[in-house]
């Protein structure tokens, strides 16, 4: 059917190139996009030898995953290892091994011969796939959104449109490897200094009693009234405040020598060096945002102990912990436990107040919790009721007069969702 449609060549056998082309057609039917809208989409662009190209052919004589046992002697690995590997790094499903596919297990096979255990390169595996996963989706997509996308908005089409954007991405393609290596060699670079430091605490003390177990300061931070917010002003506005949250949450961390570890939407996980760092962070985020003039308000909580290494993130009691104080955390407040309070706090410019001991999700035992102050004073920022923005001074788009008190709106939108439900908007206050 498929070489009816011209998808295919219309050889009695079919030649190398086809087998290239099935692996996208099967790939673009299995996500929803019937033969017939492809064959309708080729006759105009050959949209597949496009993207063939730009994937670049992987090898000639491709084996299956039927052959492990001889690809594994090729190799000189054990067959099992083979198979679990290929498990890990597959970002298809054709079960078929290419000739890149061979030299990076042979490059397995070294890495198995100097001492590194087979669990921890299963691990760096699984880091190097999410993580370059990512990288090249945002290659892709960024170029797609941003160049591709406003081509089209100027009304270039067709033909124009495809050689418009194979012009842009021609130079691109060729520097996207090196930029990754310039990128990777900043980061080891880090990453080394790091290590030297994990070295000179097994030094000075007794070695961790379990492979992976490392000192951690943990802070988390959100944003306050962020669905409120995503509701009321929509999906891009709201984006558009946690890219400018990412900025300041970013140059803190950088600036204190910390790393964001993970961020899932408006929640970001920070990993500091120590809980001096810690305290100094997160200050320092929280009186950033206080600055902004429309800004939702700040949530941080924090935890130093211990937490297991695993795949690239951090695991463990100390780490959920972190993430259970920080939901205890109101609007502008910024919550740490014992183990971050004794820090020396003169050197921090913190002070801080027990709350005392408070039940805290999936936790056992009450944990003692301090406040870190100077607290924000909110007293002359009001708050737009609908979406939870905090407004400077003198910055509200609309006020309201409501039940004896003036009521502030950071824009016209919010306001009108209030006039629409003053009850419900009301109650929330």
């Amino acid at each position: 059917m498929w070489q009816e449609l011209g998808l295919l060549s219309c050889e009695t056998e079919l030649v190398e190139m086809d087998l290239h082309r099935a692996r996208l057609i099967q790939f673009v039917v299995r996500h929803g996009v019937p033969p017939k809208t492809l064959a309708e989409v080729t006759q105009r662009r050959d949209m597949l030898g496009e993207y063939i190209a730009m994937i670049g052919v992987r090898g000639v004589a491709p084996r299956s995953l039927t052959q492990v046992d001889e690809i594994a002697g090729e190799v000189g690995l054990d067959a099992n290892v083979v198979s679990r590997i290929a498990a890990i790094v597959a970002f298809t499903d054709d079960e078929l091994f290419y000739d890149d596919d061979i030299a990076m297990l042979r490059m397995a096979r070294v890495a198995l011969e100097v001492g590194f255990p087979e669990d921890a390169l299963s691990q760096l595996m699984r880091v190097y796939v999410d993580a370059l996963r990512r990288v090249a989706e945002a290659e892709n997509r960024l170029f797609h959104m941003y160049v591709h996308e406003r081509l089209r908005a100027e009304g270039v089409a067709g033909a124009d449109l495809v050689a418009a954007t194979q012009a842009a991405a021609g130079p691109l393609l060729p520097v996207l490897e090196p930029a990754l290596l310039y990128f990777h060699r900043k980061a080891f670079e880090a990453a080394l200094r790091e290590d030297m430091l994990l070295h000179l605490r097994e030094e000075m003390g007794s070695p961790a009693d379990e492979i992976g177990r490392v000192p951690v300061a943990v802070l988390f931070v959100d944003l306050a009234s962020f669905t409120p917010l995503t509701e009321a002003m929509g999906d891009a506005a709201a984006a558009g405040v946690v890219d400018r949250f990412s900025e300041l949450v970013r140059d803190a961390c950088r600036h204190h020598e910390g790393r964001v570890i993970k961020q899932i939407g408006d929640e970001f996980m920070l990993l500091l060096p120590d809980a001096r760092a810690l305290l100094r962070a997160g200050l320092d985020i929280r009186a950033q945002t206080a600055h902004e003039g429309h800004f939702p308000g700040v949530r941080l909580g924090g935890h130093a102990g211990f937490a297991l290494y695993r795949e690239g993130d951090y695991v463990g009691r100390d780490v959920n912990l972190a993430a259970r104080v920080v939901g205890e955390a109101g609007r502008g407040q910024f919550l740490v436990t014992a183990g971050v309070a004794a820090a020396d706090a003169d050197q921090t410019d913190a002070q801080l107040t027990s709350l005392g001991g408070r039940r805290l999700k999936g936790i056992a035992e009450e944990v003692e919790l301090f406040a870190v102050a100077p607290e924000l004073e909110l007293r002359d920022r009001d708050v737009d009721p609908v979406c939870g923005m905090e407004l400077a001074p003198d910055t509200e788009t609309a006020r309201l007069s409501w039940r004896g008190r003036d009521v502030v709106f950071c824009s016209q939108t919010c306001l009108q969702r209030f006039v629409e439900n003053p009850e419900h908007y009301d109650a929330g206050r």
